[in-house]
């Protein structure tokens, strides 16, 4: 699994083979968000428009939206609402203003309750249209107003005095007749730019009052996150980690998988992989203690980075695979022909190889067979063995626990003859109705874990 790509079949495996867990974390998450959602208590959000009349640019759309969320507007907008405890400072966080297109400023209000969201929204767009008008002069002296007006009023007149003055000054058949018209003419022109750029400077020439677009409307919702979306994301977040957590596990596994590297770690030769028929019982750990049960309770005694075991063909095929193994066990040893079968406790697919391949060995070669605990192993001492057959399943052990297998064997005086693989595999259905074979079950010496002469 470590070299291995991360497709969608291993998800799929660790989704298939841990799914309880999942299920639980899944719930545990839902619960965490659910417990998170009283940590941010409901909030409601409504907007208000402005619509600003006329010609504006880019970046004095920018400004008014800076103007509509000034201390000075929220400060009004506190005063008038009269909130016990907040003020204008206390808004800032609640308040928020963007120009969109269409020349419409919006006022956006956030509060615990729906009413107090439209409240704050109309309020603070009521309070930007009088503070903007106010900046733009709308609210100034009338008559201070009306002065602009008088003075275009006295440059229109003083144009059409220029252009009688100019009719008197003749057709322009005398040289001082032609001077005289060229400088009205000069004077009427400076009048008309003086008043272009006054109307230029006034402020409201050019754009209306602003507009509040009708009230804010009532919010028939919570504004994000809502209790349900920190449910949603707190099962989703959990079951994310879950798979994630047993991807970088499996990644980070140290677990032998392929021949050469087991062979490497016992120090001897492969001489065959057999077949195990898989059931399902064979794969859980045997244990009854409120370890065991809890680790049942989760589904998480079966190893999920197992590959799905492959078909595996008839009764007959399964039982050359031993009776090669012997075969070669027969070739490479002396007579008479006597070996210690090794198989590391825990390892059920290897613990049932083992009695098929005694079985089929008979008593050509003699096995004697040991359990050998991994954590602690101890391996009988020789008696009248020429040596000792390992027998397990790639990818359950470590190089580590493997090297220990075999310096035991060593400390006992067994040199390690061979391994043997066993692989877990389906059976397939036969449609024969005839009697299956009869099989008498082996007898054969079982050590302890811990060691011991048998």
């Amino acid at each position: 699994m470590s070299d291995d790509t991360i497709r969608l079949v291993t998800i799929g495996r660790i989704i298939r083979r841990r799914r309880r867990l999942l299920i639980i974390l899944t719930v545990v998450g839902a619960l965490v968000g659910y417990g998170t959602s009283f940590l941010f208590p409901p909030r409601y959000t409504t907007s208000a428009s402005v619509l600003l009349p006329g010609a504006w640019e880019e970046r004095e759309l920018l400004t008014q939206a800076e103007i509509a969320t000034s201390s000075v507007v929220l400060d009004r907008a506190a005063a008038t609402l009269g909130w016990p405890g907040v003020g204008g400072s206390g808004l800032r966080d609640q308040v928020s203003a963007t120009a969109t297109d269409g020349n419409i400023i919006k006022v956006s209000g956030t509060a615990d309750t729906p009413k107090r969201a439209q409240q704050l929204a109309d309020q603070v767009a009521r309070q930007f249209v009088t503070f903007a008008a106010r900046i733009a002069g709308d609210d100034t002296d009338p008559e201070a107003a009306a002065q602009p007006e008088a003075l275009r009023q006295m440059v229109v007149r003083t144009s059409r005095r220029i252009t009688e003055l100019a009719d008197a000054a003749g057709s322009g058949q005398t040289v001082e007749s032609v001077q005289t018209r060229t400088e009205l003419a000069k004077l009427r022109t400076a009048l008309q730019e003086a008043i272009n750029k006054l109307d230029e400077a006034d402020p409201a020439a050019g754009q209306a009052n602003l507009v509040v677009m009708g009230p804010a409307a009532r919010p028939a919702g919570e504004a994000p996150p809502t209790r349900m979306q920190l449910i949603v994301a707190g099962a989703l977040l959990f079951f994310v980690l879950a798979v994630i957590g047993h991807l970088a596990a499996a990644r980070m596994s140290r677990r032998l998988r392929t021949e050469p590297e087991i062979a490497a770690a016992l120090g001897s030769e492969l001489l065959g992989t057999v077949d195990v028929p898989g059931e399902r019982p064979a794969h859980r750990p045997e244990g009854s203690g409120p370890r065991a049960r809890f680790r049942r309770l989760l589904g998480v005694d079966i190893r999920w980075d197992v590959p799905t075991p492959r078909a595996s063909g008839d009764e007959a095929g399964r039982r050359i695979r031993y009776r090669r193994v012997c075969a070669r066990l027969r070739d490479r040893l002396p007579e008479p022909r006597r070996l210690l079968l090794v198989v590391p406790d825990g390892d059920e697919t290897a613990r049932r190889a083992a009695e098929q391949l005694v079985a089929e060995a008979e008593s050509d070669p003699l096995f004697r067979t040991a359990g050998v605990s991994v954590s602690r192993p101890m391996v009988p001492d020789r008696d009248h063995e020429l040596g000792a057959l390992v027998v397990l399943s790639a990818g359950s052990w470590t190089a580590g626990e493997l090297a220990g297998i075999a310096e035991a064997c060593a400390d006992a005086g067994h040199e390690v003859v061979g391994i043997v693989l066993a692989g877990p595999v389906r059976v397939r259905a036969t449609r024969s109705a005839g009697r299956p074979r009869e099989t008498a079950t082996p007898v054969f010496a079982v050590d302890d874990a811990t060691g011991g002469s048998g």
